[in-house]
């Protein structure tokens, strides 16, 4: 039987590396945070650290994987839309993760970045948990639409992503009201 020791030490130092990563960059910003400065909180050298990851990009993808997974596991646990806006006010108590997010999905247009299947992967996943929310919410009578929910989906995280992107560009951008007008948009019209 093969020895598991090591194999078992690598992962656990890489998902410390990725757990430091993840901290720095929330609190210090994408563009603040050097990877010396990650590899000094896990008491490596930048050498060492690199010595877990592909590239740099790579390593940058897989703190976006664990961002996303970490975030799919809270959505699980809250199904309501209130969910959805507290995604959107945690983007704003992180903006080192939006930075790092925005930059990686443009830089992962390129089939060859380490972060392209990453995305490829990301939307559909997204695309169907958000038309299941919409159907969802459709069979409940709080939304409606003649909209599809498979293309509503689309639009929903165009309006979420691009939100992001304006708040990068100027911070006194409110990421939550888009998304609640959205809401306004598709909730069933009372007659009074």
């Amino acid at each position: 039987m093969a020895k598991r020791g090591p194999y078992e030490k690598g992962e656990a130092k890489r998902s410390e590396i990725l757990h430091a990563a993840l901290e720095t960059f929330a609190a210090e910003g994408y563009r603040g945070t050097s990877l010396r400065k990650v590899a000094a909180r896990c008491n490596l050298s930048l050498p060492g650290l690199m010595h877990y990851f592909d590239s740099k990009e790579d390593l940058l993808t897989q703190v976006l994987r664990m961002r996303d997974e970490t975030a799919r596991m809270r959505q699980d646990e809250r199904t309501s839309p209130e969910s959805y806006r507290e995604i959107i006010r945690e983007g704003a108590r992180t903006p080192g993760l939006v930075e790092l997010f925005v930059s990686m999905a443009a830089a992962a247009s390129d089939t060859a970045h380490p972060a392209h299947a990453h995305f490829a992967e990301r939307y559909p996943v997204l695309r169907e948990r958000v038309a299941a929310y919409v159907r969802k919410a459709m069979d409940e009578g709080r939304m409606t639409t003649v909209v599809p929910p498979e293309r509503l989906a689309v639009l929903l995280l165009a309006v979420a992503d691009g939100i992001q992107l304006q708040w990068l560009i100027d911070r006194s951008t409110d990421m939550e009201q888009p998304i609640d007008d959205v809401m306004r948009l598709l909730a069933p019209q009372r007659e009074d």
